[in-house]
């Protein structure tokens, strides 16, 4: 048994904070006790005085998948207050694995011999293995369906192939998938129709799935991509979430109102869940998404091979240079290579500048070396949209990252500073909207939990599970940054998971209670 001390409680719902202790036996919250619980003979005491305790953050939008067998101790994911992930977002998922499937590139080379799982039940033996200290929600992802059963051919599927993604998903489900993502902007889920995704939505709705989705375009077609996840969301009643909520580019930023009027009607009509959004106006994801379409087919593999051909890289070059993006908005992320480790967290429009380059000659040469695996920050947000966007209490905090840490093969990358800071910043920039403490901090909490279906978390109540994280309010600030990324967030004193306290005072126990949670 363990006793929670003199700490400030905000148990998740909206109630008013209060001070007391809270009893945990087991995995679960035994009692929640106002003003104090009795002394216990041989319980463990730990000490809150001048802390909130809360329920554990819960990341509604993130890619830890693979990194959780290579880092268990998710080191980013508990200096934050994360204890629960959900994970398989944006269509890309860590199985299941057949076929042409390929993992993304840094997932795979991380593990190396750790990659021994085909189907979502062999990736859980894995995981139950290293012993995660965080929660895993598990969906099943679009692409890696298609990339299994059809490649990452620029096609439509067959009727067969149809067939084959169906029950391909319904075995994933039935092993613990917690339902469907796509990511249409990516390979090969851009090749889909509408109706592709429509009928595998239906067989996760049969089975009590979500739906979350990178849409179609989140910039110059976003209220169109809106309509088309209401369509789908009408066609198979399947309970929807859209995916880091923004308008890309400028000419789009006047297009949140009716963008969030859309949405919002959609929430109270009960046709969408919510919608989550990182505390950041800099989105991140691989450099090669700026390569002209017809040279983005076939993936990292067919990429290569057009760059090596001089004719092909040319034309490439050429239509990158012609194609009048914003360069200075654009800022390399993790690099591979140890020609490019320089260039990580530099503005192209910089580098073209100082290396007497075009953009399309530094991108591809960089690309190149990195074998098509360089990843890109893009500053085409607007702040006072972003907090616009805020101020809808059905946004949650998901910051679309993969756990990281400091040190080991993950500490080699350079990633977006929202996979240290996103719990802090969403924290910091929710309350200067005006939003109480205890408002806030259910939206990190309950709500994404109820959204999701995650019974007995996200609250601090008497037989809930114990996943708790204990913070000092004036000091719960980011410190990740573009530049310098791999830094921890301040203010979490301890945290736990299911009873056990894996992060304390700076250190990482090894007390790792994480689980694959299932419907």
């Amino acid at each position: 048994m363990k006793i929670i001390r003199n700490c400030t409680i905000v148990d998740g719902v909206g109630t008013a904070s209060f001070r007391g202790d809270i009893v945990v036996d087991g995995d679960r919250i035994a009692d929640v006790v106002r003003g104090g619980a009795p002394v216990c003979p041989g319980a463990e005491e730990l000490d809150a005085s001048g802390c909130l305790a809360t329920p554990g953050f819960i990341d509604a939008h993130t890619h830890s998948d693979a990194y959780l067998v290579i880092e268990p101790d998710a080191p980013s994911k508990l200096t934050q207050g994360v204890t629960t992930e959900i994970n398989g977002q944006c269509g890309g998922s860590v199985a299941p694995r057949y076929g042409e499937a390929r993992l993304s590139s840094d997932w795979a080379s991380l593990l190396g011999d750790r990659l021994t799982w085909r189907s979502m039940s062999e990736y859980r033996e894995v995981l139950a293995a290293a012993k995660p200290a965080v929660n895993t929600v598990q969906f099943v992802g679009h692409n890696t369906l298609r990339s299994s059963v059809v490649g990452y051919a620029g096609r439509a599927a067959t009727a067969d192939e149809m067939r084959q993604m169906k029950r391909l998903l319904e075995q994933s489900l039935d092993e613990g998938g917690w339902g469907l993502t796509t990511g249409l902007i990516y390979q090969p889920g851009r090749y889909s129709t509408p109706q592709e995704v429509v009928e595998l939505a239906k067989v996760a709705a049969d089975r009590g799935g979500f739906y979350a989705t990178h849409m179609r375009s989140e910039g110059d077609r976003i209220l169109e991509a809106i309509d088309e996840v209401l369509d789908l969301v009408k066609a198979t009643g399947i309970r929807a979430e859209i995916s880091h909520l923004k308008t890309s580019g400028r000419n789009n930023w006047r297009k949140i109102d009716a963008v969030l009027d859309k949405m919002q009607s959609a929430v109270d009509s009960g046709l969408l869940l919510g919608s989550d959004r990182y505390p950041y106006c800099a989105a991140g994801t691989d450099l090669d998404v700026v390569l002209p379409d017809w040279a983005q087919e076939g993936a990292a593999k067919a990429e290569c091979e057009r760059l090596a051909d001089p004719a092909t890289r040319a034309r490439i070059v050429d239509e990158l240079d012609a194609s009048g993006r914003d360069w200075s908005a654009v800022m390399i992320g993790g690099t591979w290579h140890p020609e490019t480790k320089q260039f990580s967290g530099r503005v192209v429009s910089d580098l073209v500048r100082e290396l007497s380059l075009t953009p399309g000659e530094l991108v591809c040469r960089i690309l190149e070396k990195d074998l098509c695996r360089t990843g890109g920050f893009f500053f085409g947000m607007s702040e006072e949209n972003l907090d616009k966007i805020y101020r809808r209490p059905w946004i949650v905090p998901g910051s679309d990252a993969s756990l990281r840490a400091p040190w080991g093969p993950l500490g080699a990358d350079h990633p977006h500073p929202r996979a240290y800071a996103t719990m802090p910043e969403f924290y910091r920039r929710v309350r200067a909207l005006g939003f109480s403490r205890e408002e806030t901090v259910a939206r990190m909490t309950s709500v994404p939990a109820r959204r999701f279906g995650l019974r007995g978390r996200g609250v601090i109540e008497k037989g809930a599970f114990a996943d708790i994280v204990v913070w000092r309010e004036e000091e719960f600030v980011a410190r990740s940054t573009y530049t310098a990324p791999h830094q921890f967030s301040g203010g979490v004193e301890f945290v736990m998971v299911n009873g056990s306290v894996p992060y304390r005072n700076g250190r990482f126990t090894g007390d790792r209670a994480g689980r694959f949670l299932e419907k």
